[in-house]
């Protein structure tokens, strides 16, 4: 790739006051990278989204001196970049609608593996919490061989969930909130060079840019975004893994919590995922597999015992999937006349017995 189109690259990915969207619809509009900073000042101001302010500081191509800098930090550090018009730019984060213009990368990694699953979680992880991300991984580790796990390099949950990763021999992205010249905790700065080694180290931030609170939240997206699952392993009742449990289902992502005691502060987040119906709770490894339709270990002599085994009631909302599928909450309850007190325990019964599953918008679906 010639230098100038690198420029061209990075340099719409960091023009002030454009995010991916509309940088996306720029490019669109003028039909490739390089014409949106060849358009005339006049025409990028009919543009919609762009305005007068925009179309100056554009046409100015101050963004793009400053991309020189990037360049030589790209060349000397041996950083791989993917632009997402580009055919190695990552196939899950590309179907995001706010996924990033360009991804800085340290380290050489699939993205397109057949399986990834993000895991993230509070910082503040207790012993139940690490252990089940580390068995969850291990046994990932030992049944799936086309996989990589994602998360944040961050204290507790998402730094259990890359040592489990490097000791299981798995590749994993640490997804960060600054640029790649520095390291945040730095205190992870060994398990980030073994990550190099085996994944990669990803942001869509340049060099320059400094850890910051915003940021954090920003590079939430990309964690939910590179995988077809995110599990929050373990969370307070506020957090960033909510917030990266919100945008993966907002991405039509499967999400998965584990969950905890009534009391445990550090359960509540997850225990609230599931209650909402925004995350399917899962206790194993099996349980992952089997609502993924990855290799189930649960035979099918054993789903016909449990269908068999179904109260009245149960029956009566199987049947009504059975009939349609992918069903609201609140259109069940008009078709049985139920009141949905009624209805939503009995939802989560069959949730836990492994015949239905929970969707986003409080939909339901069977699982066969």
């Amino acid at each position: 790739m010639t230098d100038d189109l690198l420029r061209y690259k990075i340099g719409i990915s960091q023009i002030p006051g454009i995010g991916s969207i509309i940088a996306k619809k720029l490019i669109a509009y003028t039909g490739s990278i390089e014409a949106v900073f060849k358009e005339k000042k006049k025409n990028l101001i009919k543009i919609p989204g762009i305005g007068t302010t925009l179309a100056e500081v554009i046409t100015k191509h101050q963004n793009l001196e400053k991309a020189e800098a990037e360049i030589e930090f790209i060349r000397k550090f041996d950083i791989r970049y993917h632009f997402y018009l580009d055919d190695d730019y990552p196939v899950r984060l590309k179907q995001c609608p706010d996924a990033p213009i360009m991804l800085f990368c340290k380290g050489n990694v699939e993205f397109n593996k057949e399986k990834v699953i993000s895991i993230v979680g509070t910082r503040n992880a207790t012993d139940y919490g690490k252990e089940f991300c580390t068995k969850l991984v291990s046994d990932l580790a030992s049944r799936h061989k086309e996989l990589i796990i994602v998360s944040g390099l961050a204290y507790g949950i998402d730094i259990c969930a890359h040592r489990a990763s490097l000791k299981n021999h798995v590749p994993t992205v640490a997804v960060l909130a600054h640029g790649l010249s520095t390291l945040y905790p730095a205190v992870h700065r060994n398990t980030a060079k073994e990550i190099v080694n085996n994944g990669a180290l990803v942001t869509d931030f340049t060099s320059e840019i400094t850890p910051e609170r915003n940021n954090f939240i920003k590079r939430n997206r990309i964690i939910a975004g590179l995988a077809d699952a995110t599990i929050v392993a373990e969370s307070g009742i506020e957090g960033g893994a909510l917030i990266t449990a919100d945008l993966a289902n907002s991405y039509n992502r499967d999400v998965f919590a584990f969950p905890g005691r009534v009391n445990d502060d550090w359960s509540k987040g997850c225990n609230k995922l599931i209650k909402n119906n925004k995350a399917a709770m899962i206790e194993s490894v099996e349980d992952l597999e089997y609502l993924m339709g990855w290799d189930s270990t649960r035979s099918e002599p054993r789903q016909m015992s449990l269908f068999q085994n179904l109260t009245e009631e149960e029956q009566l909302v199987i049947d009504l999937l059975r009939e349609e599928n992918n069903l609201m909450i609140d259109i069940m309850c008009l078709r049985i006349d139920w009141p949905v007190s009624r209805l939503s325990p009995l939802l989560l019964q069959l949730e836990f017995k492994g015949l239905i599953k929970s969707l986003p918008g409080k939909i339901y679906r069977l699982i066969n």
